[in-house]
């Protein structure tokens, strides 16, 4: 009996003590009142300019389209700051450009190749096709507040900075890609080949295709094998975007043995990139046949 004394004396001394913690006026957490919290704001997206950079034209622009949204503290400019990756950390980033915002209208966030090297303090020259740059904005309000990706909570990936029906625009890629200007007939160094046909520093050849903005893998896919249709990789002329129709392009045995189909891993085919300006082809390549999908496969050369 004694015990169960001892235990009821404790939990009211328990609610006692909780009882002489609560606010007299009622708010036991201060985030209860509105009158307690503060009004941010941040950037919607409208559109996008383009994200492809062309390091061979000063005068190429990548960038979006931004408004403030509505109900957030009135924004009184915007500054773009970019680095070369994907680095959140701001002691990375390099301060591109201010950009003036007035109530109610749309900002364009935007840089020419020439503004980005001047930016970076490097030539131009140095973009190196097939790197990452990434933008990053941050909202300054006429109060002197700051709003940016590290200041904005995300509710583990389906909140403001992710969650795709806010369209907030905290960050933005931009590609380095070159014009496709073709003469790519030669040999190439294997970089990686996830097919495994080659191995890694192996060299092989790649012909011009028949198109003027094509090429023909025919001689990489199938190695050793008998090639029943040219693997061919469009490309587009101004970004060097690389597209593999679906095409059932060899087999590795004799006329029964499978027969092996290739297409580009991405929408509407899209492998990856063929840069005529280093000699340089990544490519994602769905591989499938006899029934079996083997998923994108990735491919890279590199021009000796």
């Amino acid at each position: 009996m004694k015990k169960y004394l001892i235990i009821i004396m404790a939990v009211c001394a328990a609610f006692v003590a909780l009882n002489s913690c609560k606010k007299t006026d009622g708010n036991i957490n201060p985030l209860s009142d509105i009158k307690n919290l503060a009004v941010g704001t941040y950037l919607v997206q409208d559109s996008a300019i383009n994200f492809n950079l062309n390091s061979t034209s000063n005068t190429s622009t990548v960038g979006i389209i931004v408004h403030q949204y509505p109900a957030g503290e009135e924004v009184d400019h915007i500054l773009l700051y970019t680095t070369l990756g994907t680095s959140a950390d701001t002691l990375k980033w390099k301060l591109v450009k201010s950009i003036p915002y007035i109530k109610g209208s749309t900002a364009t966030l935007s840089t020419t190749t020439a503004e980005l090297a001047t930016s970076l303090g490097v030539p131009a020259s140095s973009f190196e096709p097939g790197s990452i740059f990434t933008f990053f904005t941050r909202a300054v309000t006429k109060s002197g507040k700051t709003y940016d990706i590290n200041n904005a909570g995300d509710n583990g990936g389906g909140g403001l900075i992710t969650g795709p029906k806010y369209k907030s625009a905290f960050s933005f890629t931009v590609y380095v890609v070159c014009p496709f200007t073709g003469g790519m007939t030669g040999y190439y160094k294997v970089v990686r080949d996830d097919w495994t046909d080659w191995q890694k520093g192996d060299v092989v050849h790649v012909t011009d295709g028949p198109g003027a903005n094509q090429i023909n893998l025919s001689e990489v896919y199938p190695n050793g094998g008998t090639v029943i249709n040219p693997l061919l990789v469009n490309i587009d002329p101004v970004t060097g975007t690389a597209a593999i129709p679906k095409v059932t392009y060899g087999r590795y045995g004799g006329p029964t043995s499978v027969q092996y189909v290739a297409q580009g891993a991405g929408a509407n085919d899209v492998a990856g990139y063929v840069f005529s300006c280093i000699g340089f082809i990544t490519l994602s390549i769905n591989q499938s046949g006899g029934g079996s999908d083997y998923g994108a496969n990735k491919l890279i050369l590199q021009k000796q």
